[in-house]
């Protein structure tokens, strides 16, 4: 399956093993010491109330207008370092792929009633994968490396599913698609 955004720089494609991945063949938010994070959620501002399906449970997900500013500010995202923090900052290119091919739906409740009506009905949360490019010094496309994430989706009273958060953005320790 390669579906394919307006500008042929996200594809998903299959792995070694069938399982779906999301191929991001550029790096916007490039940074050697820190991450640009007002201008990734600038950036995120653009996918504000657009609606994407999760392809196992056809289940549509919102983008609404607290996204950019959890993606970008939360707990999650200053915890990241090094090459995890480039890549959640990256993946902020291919949310409609990430959502689209998120496996293994699980359900909570709102534990500590934190977060109120945004969350009446609970959370959940899924599974979703993605590669980057890495490039050698002189500019060529040297492999890919391969991040696992988990999608956090607020249940709201309104009754629609909210992506909230993209969180623990974690390098697999596999072999990257091509090698």
């Amino acid at each position: 399956m390669n579906l394919e955004n307006n500008n042929g720089n996200i594809e998903i494609i299959k792995d070694a093993e069938g399982k779906s991945l999301v191929l991001v063949n550029d790096i916007r938010f490039k940074g050697r010491r820190e991450i640009a994070w007002k201008e990734v959620e600038e950036y995120l501002k653009e996918y504000v109330g657009n609606c994407y399906e999760i392809l196992e449970t056809s289940k549509k997900i919102y983008i609404g207008g607290d996204f950019p500013g959890e993606f970008a500010h939360s707990e999650d995202a200053k915890s990241l370092k090094g090459a995890n923090a480039k890549a959640k900052a990256n993946a902020a290119q291919a949310i409609k792929e990430l959502i689209q091919i998120a496996t293994n739906e699980r359900c909570s409740e709102d534990f500590h009633k934190k977060h109120g009506n945004k969350a009446k009905y609970g959370w959940y949360r899924y599974d979703t994968r993605f590669a980057l490019p890495v490039y050698n010094d002189a500019g060529g496309l040297e492999r890919y490396n391969i991040f696992t994430a988990r999608i956090l989706i607020r249940h709201d009273q309104d009754g629609r599913l909210y992506l909230y958060d993209i969180l623990r953005t974690k390098k697999e320790a596999s072999t990257p698609p091509g090698q």
